[in-house]
């Protein structure tokens, strides 16, 4: 499977476990790509919805998805602070220009102090039952949070405000 190249931009599509899109992120700028990481980067890019509606982003998004982790981390750009949206999910695939991934509902929203909450959980209880996850599943996605959090402790990867910002200097020189 050949990654996205350097400076070129890839859409971001997510889907639900049974296989229905769920969101697409228009243009997303690649910003490092390897065989188990790719990172993105947009601002203001349009969002649209399974219903068709559309909505444009607010802020600069550093974006990381990973082909070895059952999650992936938008890190938002904002006036207070760099803020964290962690999707539960599916390693990601890399398929016409797409990066592609399954949302398992579980969200972890991270603030500037590191400070964070588990979100979504009545979601994923609904979703586990009528969508049928196979068994084993929920100690997967559990484990997964599990090992977010403990990056967000150790402020590893994308949870390193300095790295964020280095990624956001590289955002910049494309643009």
């Amino acid at each position: 499977m050949a990654g996205p190249k350097q400076g070129k931009p890839m859409q971001i599509k997510s889907y639900k476990h049974n296989g229905q899109l769920h969101r697409t992120w228009e243009e997303t700028l690649v910003l490092k790509s390897t065989s188990t990481k790719i990172i993105g980067a947009n601002d203001r890019t349009r969002v649209i919805e399974s219903d068709g509606r559309s909505w444009i982003t607010r802020e600069p998004a550093i974006c990381f998805f990973y082909t070895k982790h059952w999650f992936n981390v938008i890190s938002m750009l904002r006036a207070d602070g760099i803020h964290y949206y962690c999707n539960i999910s599916s390693p990601y695939v890399f398929e016409t220009d797409a990066v592609k991934y399954i949302d398992y509902d579980l969200d972890v929203k991270v603030f500037p102090d590191m400070t964070y909450t588990l979100l979504d959980e009545d979601e994923y209880d609904q979703h586990r039952v009528e969508m049928s996850y196979p068994e084993g599943m929920d100690d997967v996605l559990w484990k997964s949070v599990d090992e977010l959090t403990k990056m967000i402790h150790q402020r590893k990867g994308p949870f390193s405000h300095a790295y964020i910002e280095q990624l956001y200097e590289l955002f910049l020189t494309y643009r």
